[in-house]
């Protein structure tokens, strides 16, 4: 059950802001309390374990909606998400040293914010180009920022931030690999076109916000349909994305390991997205803001950070939680916070036996900028069920 329930002020539309854990900071409380007083929201908005303040919505809640949809709930990074697959090999089939596997990984996934291939990985006369190009021609001031074919030559690669792939034993020392990526430079577009286009809406229509970034598109207005088509396509590029990388990274591995098979089906699972449900009896849309979808049997995956355990989940179809969970552990300190507080030292210490970069380069997603991850899985012990739990051997990030 929900650790605790509060309402916007008085005043406003009182629609409860249910939370799964105690830490929970003022700036984060406000942020939720502004969401609930919106007239559209339904039901109530829930915020996950791994909650903290992000940009207009706040990162690990959960908001379902009446013919409305915020653009800044589902943010720039459209259709972010995990997948991960377990093989049959296990840690004994592993060289001593994972160096150069780590290097061959890197050398097929292109890393860092706008890296890209050489060549193109989608087709430009496959149906995603098709839908792309009827999007921009409805939305003309989105074709000035997008660069033409880039999203193909980025299609399969990981970018930056807390992005990540990682080579993980479970319980049994089975091996198993996991990367986290989303819509890139493409779906960041997208968002930030349709986010400047309902705050324009706002401001047209005289609607005053209690932040701006929950600006929204009613059902009906002008840019309603366009931001779902763009946002639906945004997600299922997204998920190539990951696909791409995954098969390009198995492949690389079938030279450098012995042979394997793939012995659970993909995990892949967004956690940056809009969906038509039906909750308490009515279809609405939710928008998981750094949050997973956990229906009764859902497999999901919640990552904590380059130096903890990962787990691999079952969802339990919590009603008060429209059915969903937290995305990751959730940050505890700002990249700059974390950059502040400590040194090279400090990320070598943390990520000690993990073949991974050390340098001061990602020392803003070192592990301590991170909530703990085992208070956050114990947070919601009734939003989903452990199936394994994941330690990390290799890590490489953007």
């Amino acid at each position: 059950m929900p650790v605790s329930t509060f309402y916007p002020p008085q005043g406003k539309q009182l629609h409860p802001v249910k939370v799964w854990t105690d830490d929970l900071d003022d700036q984060t409380a406000l942020q939720l309390k502004h969401t609930a007083s919106l007239p559209f929201i339904y039901h109530h908005v829930a915020g996950m374990p791994d909650v903290h303040l992000g940009k207009g919505a706040t990162i690990g809640s959960v908001i379902s909606t009446v013919r409305a949809i915020i653009p800044a709930a589902v943010g720039v990074d459209i259709g972010c998400g995990i997948n991960a697959v377990r093989l049959s090999l296990t840690a004994a089939d592993l060289p001593d040293s994972c160096r150069m596997l780590r290097q061959e990984l890197e050398s097929v996934i292109p890393l860092g914010p706008g890296q890209e291939h050489q060549r193109p990985r989608i087709r430009g006369d496959s149906p995603l180009a098709v839908q792309l190009e009827q999007i921009l021609q409805a939305n003309p001031e989105l074709r000035k920022m997008v660069k033409p074919g880039r999203w193909a030559h980025q299609a399969g690669t990981l970018g930056g931030g807390n992005h990540f792939f990682e080579l993980c034993l479970d319980e049994a020392d089975d091996l198993w690999v996991m990367l986290h990526s989303g819509s890139r430079g493409i779906g960041n577009a997208i968002g930030r076109y349709f986010i400047a286009q309902a705050k324009r809406d706002m401001e047209r229509h005289h609607i005053h916000l209690p932040d701006a970034d929950l600006a929204y598109f009613e059902e009906g207005a002008r840019n309603y349909q366009g931001y779902v088509d763009a946002v639906s396509w945004a997600q299922a590029y997204a998920r190539l994305n990951r696909a791409l990388m995954m098969d390009a990274a198995l492949k690389r591995m079938a030279r450098l390991l012995p042979p394997f098979t793939v012995t659970q089906e993909a995990i892949n699972c967004h956690h940056n997205y809009i969906e038509r449900e039906v909750h308490f009896g009515r279809e609405v849309w939710v928008t998981r803001k750094g949050a997973i979808r956990a229906r009764v049997g859902d497999l999901g995956v919640i990552p904590g950070s380059m130096g903890t355990n990962s787990y691999v989940v079952r969802g339990l179809g919590n009603p008060e939680a429209f059915c969903s969970c937290s995305h990751g552990a959730g940050r505890r300190m700002s990249r700059t916070q974390a950059k502040k507080l400590h040194t090279v030292s400090d990320l070598k210490a943390q990520t000690a036996g993990i073949e991974c970069r050390k340098d001061k380069g990602v020392i803003d997603e070192i592990p301590t900028a991170y909530k703990d991850i085992d208070t956050v899985m114990a947070n919601q012990c009734d939003l989903v069920d452990i199936v394994h739990t994941l330690r990390q051997i290799v890590n490489i990030k953007g």
